[in-house]
């Protein structure tokens, strides 16, 4: 155990100094977006929780998959760890996207294509955590659980895809965009590191979360045992 807590505090300082850095790049590096002025430095964050909840909807459906094929424990507990981490960064996606759209669009909120179906992916993975807590029986709402979060992932890339599929609101992609983008160079070094910074900071989570759920479980079944 002590052998392993070194790498913990690793992940953690590595984290902080990049999450500082993106926060430096974001504010003081990025120039101002001339149309949308300093609203627009959301946008290396918003977009960075949007691509997180992308990659943790992604293990959940993994580490499901190898579950049910499997039957070790290890990958429901992967994906339950990944799901909440997931369900936070759609949240701030959900909150920083409205920030961002009101003194652009005058609204905080309309249902456009992207807004809709990312809300509705929000919605398939809090339906996936309440299952995993509601289902008496642990091992049934394992099976469950994971057979709900492969599904659910498929909204994953009807939401990549909403802004190529409908008309929208929601501004088109920005680096498959290439030249007309409309990102200054220093714009998108920005927000690919923070994109790094951001992909570090749910490896960290979903390491922590993980250990600190095999504990819990090795609690839980070590206080049953005593009653028994």
């Amino acid at each position: 155990m002590n052998k392993i807590k070194p790498l913990y505090f690793v992940l953690i300082v590595i984290t902080y100094l990049l999450i500082l850095t993106g926060l430096y790049m974001a504010f003081l590096y990025a120039p101002e977006e001339t149309t949308m002025g300093d609203v627009q430095r959301i946008f290396y964050f918003h977009v960075p929780s949007a691509w997180i909840s992308f990659i943790a909807f992604f293990v959940v459906c993994i580490a499901s998959i190898i579950f049910l094929k499997t039957g070790k424990e290890k990958w429901d507990r992967l994906a339950a760890s990944s799901a909440e981490i997931g369900v936070l960064f759609i949240v701030i996606v959900l909150i920083t996207g409205p920030l961002w759209a009101k003194p652009v669009w005058e609204t905080y909120w309309t249902w456009d294509a992207r807004l809709t179906t990312s809300f509705v992916l929000f919605l398939i993975y809090v339906a996936y955590l309440m299952l995993r807590s509601y289902v008496s029986n642990k091992e049934r709402g394992a099976r469950f659980a994971a057979v709900f979060g492969i599904i659910g992932f498929v909204d994953v890339p009807i939401v990549y895809m909403s802004i190529r599929w409908w008309r929208t609101l929601h501004p088109s992609p920005v680096i498959a965009g290439g030249s007309d983008s409309g990102l200054a160079p220093e714009m998108l070094t920005t927000l690919l590191f923070c994109l790094f910074a951001f992909t570090f900071l749910y490896i960290t989570l979903l390491v922590l979360r993980y250990k600190s759920e095999g504990v819990f479980k090795e609690f839980q079944a070590l206080k049953q045992k005593l009653q028994n």
